[in-house]
């Protein structure tokens, strides 16, 4: 289990590790969707630039000086959250939401797309409700799901 040491702030010599994790994580949760929907590389690497370091504060975990995932927030909203597959079911992303929890302790909320079926128990197991169906912005336009997770 993660000791809260192990998450720190992202700096800049992270780049490269974490577009390739948050590459590799989406490709193996949803290999079929990144068939039809995936973007170029280089495309990633922009989108991760010029969106989510610009808008979020970013987090990431590692083990052995390597990457192995990463949170993006902004305020109460979990705008991204991936571990890399040879790293998932060992308590980082609980340990994540727990951090989270902490820098927000009233709400948390994000979304993730429906037929995200993997991440939408791993949310439900921790605490967050589904409470919107929609469609998520383009480029993407997918039903998507609504969650927050509220302190009782």
């Amino acid at each position: 289990m993660l000791n809260h040491h192990s998450i720190r702030e992202y700096r800049p010599d992270d780049f490269d590790a974490l577009t390739i994790l948050w590459r590799i994580s989406r490709e193996k949760s949803l290999p079929e969707f990144q068939r039809e929907k995936g973007h170029f590389f280089y495309e990633d690497q922009n989108y991760f630039q010029n969106h989510i370091l610009k808008n979020n504060q970013v987090w990431v975990v590692e083990s052995g000086q390597q990457p192995v995932a990463f949170m993006a927030m902004n305020k109460d909203f979990i705008d991204q959250l991936y571990i890399h597959p040879d790293h998932q079911r060992r308590g980082i992303g609980r340990a994540l939401l727990d951090f989270a929890r902490r820098l927000s302790p009233d709400h948390l909320w994000l979304y993730t797309l429906q037929i995200n079926v993997g991440a939408r128990a791993f949310y439900e197991k921790n605490g967050f409700v589904a409470e919107k169906f929609g469609i998520s912005p383009s480029p993407e336009n997918e039903p998507d799901v609504e969650y927050h997770w509220r302190r009782t």
